[in-house]
């Protein structure tokens, strides 16, 4: 068989051979492949060389990937590689290029009327770049081929995607300002409704993350996002991300539960483990509380969840106690009226409930009583209006004639003569 009816005959026996172009046959339109493409990349070395369309009963995809195909089959073998010729073939309106006496692909008339030229044209022009494409290049032209075809391909896949793109740069905007209208409105619902700022703020952000849950999910559907397949993948990494974000998404469900419970409010005073002031803000991972000595204090929600936690403002009034003691031969009624006349007038202390004295020890040279007051819960006033009381307490039992003894202690010198005992207490107080 000659070379020319052998080649003619390979290229009839391909598949995008099977329908040539007949010079009376009508243009038909390319056809557009599954993934919406009407035109499919030949390749050489991964890198993109030109297009080609398709053809009656075959996509362009198939076609490109026939032909990238045969190609590599070549580059694969150890014989050097002939330079790509043309055989037009004018009777039928086709031309093939070969190489090694192997045909490549054929270049149809309907591939001629896709690109506004003519059969001959067209194979030569694929021709010569095969040929350029062919050749082996140095590490350098590789490179900046490489980069260039990748920059081709994103620059294609982004002017595929850009309807996509926009929709869904369009609605992460409305999805921001839905979220910011939908968090306002629950904010006036729960000022109305709540009166507490720490639910305030819990429901001002469950509103504004739970509108941007379902805009995102929308967003992605927009992008082709199959949710099946998210749901599956989102099944199988849970346990992994379970793990490694335990800590991060236990402080923000402690975050949770504490917004919701209500255990202690923006600016009260509180205990919380070995801290203690003023909460300054609750957020969904971390509390923050300002000690009394003006420290900020970043305290996770997990710890503040986990620990025990006093809250010195729940109520408005907070009751103070402030320790006397009275000699024993002081009358205790007096000493009680004294007291009660004293802390009374101090502002700050409140009339309801009075203040109550109790004898709560007798200790050895005094009769301690327990004074109980109550005053405003914050703790400057706590402070200020205790510290006023134990001072008009003091003054008052002094005006009124009460002694207030300090602790005495008796020495019993058994079998020891007196001068000698006198000369050891002095020898310990002058340090000898």
């Amino acid at each position: 068989m000659l070379p020319a009816a052998r080649l003619q005959a390979q290229d009839e026996a391909s598949p995008e051979a099977q329908t040539p172009a007949v010079p009376d046959a009508p243009e038909t339109l390319p056809q557009r492949s599954e993934n919406g493409q009407f035109f499919a990349d030949v390749s050489v070395r991964g890198q993109p060389v030109f297009q080609v369309g398709s053809l009656p009963g075959l996509s362009a995809s198939d076609r490109a990937q026939i032909i990238s195909r045969r190609i590599g089959g070549l580059l694969s073998q150890s014989q050097s590689l002939d330079a790509v010729t043309v055989q037009v073939d004018e009777q039928r309106q086709i031309a093939l290029l070969t190489v090694n006496n192997r045909v490549l692909m054929t270049v149809t008339q309907q591939d001629a009327t896709d690109f506004d030229t003519t059969v001959t044209d067209l194979a030569q022009q694929w021709a010569d770049r095969l040929n350029q494409a062919l050749v082996q290049p140095n590490l350098a032209v590789d490179v900046l081929q490489r980069l260039d075809g990748t920059a081709r391909q994103l620059v294609d896949d982004t002017i595929l995607l850009l309807p996509s793109l926009l929709g869904a740069l369009l609605l992460v905007v409305l999805t921001w300002l839905m979220a910011i209208g939908v968090r306002r409105v629950g904010l006036l619902w729960a000022e109305q409704t709540e009166g507490d700022r720490s639910t305030e703020i819990l429901i001002g952000r469950l509103c504004y993350g739970g509108v941007w849950v379902l805009g995102s999910i929308v967003a992605l559907g927009v992008l082709g996002l199959d949710f099946a397949t998210l749901l599956g993948t989102l099944g199988l990494t849970s346990v992994a991300i379970g793990f490694s974000l335990k800590d991060v998404l236990s402080n923000y469900i402690s975050g949770v539960i504490l917004l919701a419970a209500r255990p202690f409010r923006i600016s009260d005073q509180v205990v919380i483990g070995n801290y203690e002031g003023t909460v300054v803000q609750i957020q969904l991972r971390a509390t923050t509380m300002r000690t009394y000595d003006g420290r900020l204090v970043y305290i996770p929600n997990q710890q503040v969840f986990q620990s025990s936690v006093v809250n010195n403002t729940d109520s408005p009034v907070r009751r103070s106690d402030v320790m006397v003691g009275i000699d024993y031969d002081a009358d205790i009624t007096t000493a009680r009226q004294v007291i009660i006349e004293a802390v009374t007038p101090i502002k700050g202390v409140e009339p309801e409930p009075p203040p109550l004295i109790l004898v709560h020890e007798l200790a050895a040279s005094t009769v301690n009583l327990e004074v109980r007051f109550w005053v405003n819960s914050r703790r400057q006033s706590y402070l200020q209006v205790t510290s006023a009381a134990a001072q008009a307490i003091k003054e008052g039992l002094q005006a009124a004639g009460v002694e207030m003894p300090t602790e005495i202690y008796t020495l019993t010198f058994r079998d020891r003569p007196i001068a000698d005992a006198v000369d050891v207490v002095a020898r310990e107080i002058s340090g000898d």
